[in-house]
């Protein structure tokens, strides 16, 4: 009884990760337990490596296995380009486009008066301390298109106001969108940054 007790166990801990409920959990843990020699004890395995050895950058806020990350620690990216992005994930997904070759800010969240998270709970103050110190020119406010975001983006640019060049990620139309799928948010943002021809 106690081992159908443990498995119940790692079925509820699975579904507490985003993206899983407890059905995909079940069918994830009954998949490792078939593949047990070729998943789930090499999965175990490094889930514990990862859980000692993982750690936040001191600098950036991204997760490597040293405190400064291999990004930071990359000369060739200190190209005065700083990518401030909202969380990890977020730093992740850029990097995956393999299209920016400078260095990144993680925040840690965004600025919201409702769960009462202010400017000092997330790393804006550090980000403030790293545009002088790493003689940063371009600020890139890579936030999501949320009012939480866009509070966050107008909050960073009153910070930086006059220290550092500031953009943004584009917004509106994504490539291979159709006009009839997009809500009239991104619609308005498609039509505001048109560009000609």
């Amino acid at each position: 009884m106690s081992d159908r007790t443990d498995i119940d166990a790692l079925i509820d801990l699975l579904a507490r990760l985003p993206g899983l409920g407890p059905r995909s959990a079940r069918r994830a843990v009954l998949h490792l337990i078939r593949k047990r020699g070729q998943l789930l004890s090499p999965l175990a395995q490094l889930m514990q490596t990862v859980a000692t050895t993982a750690r936040e950058c001191l600098n950036c806020g991204n997760i490597g296995t040293s405190d400064i990350c291999a990004i930071c620690d990359n000369s060739k990216r200190a190209n005065g380009i700083l990518c401030v992005v909202e969380d990890v994930a977020d730093l992740w997904a850029m990097e995956r486009s393999g299209t920016f070759r400078g260095r990144y800010h993680v925040l840690g969240g965004t600025l919201s008066a409702l769960d009462a998270v202010g400017p000092d709970d997330l790393r804006i103050p550090r980000l403030v301390t790293r545009i002088a110190i790493e003689e940063i020119s371009e600020v890139i406010l890579a936030l999501n298109a949320t009012v939480d975001g866009q509070t966050t983006a107008h909050y960073i640019a009153d910070q930086l106001d006059g220290r550092v060049t500031l953009s943004s990620l584009a917004q509106g139309v994504p490539i291979g969108g159709e006009l009839d799928y997009l809500d009239d948010g991104t619609i308005t943002a498609a039509l505001n940054a048109r560009k000609p021809l």
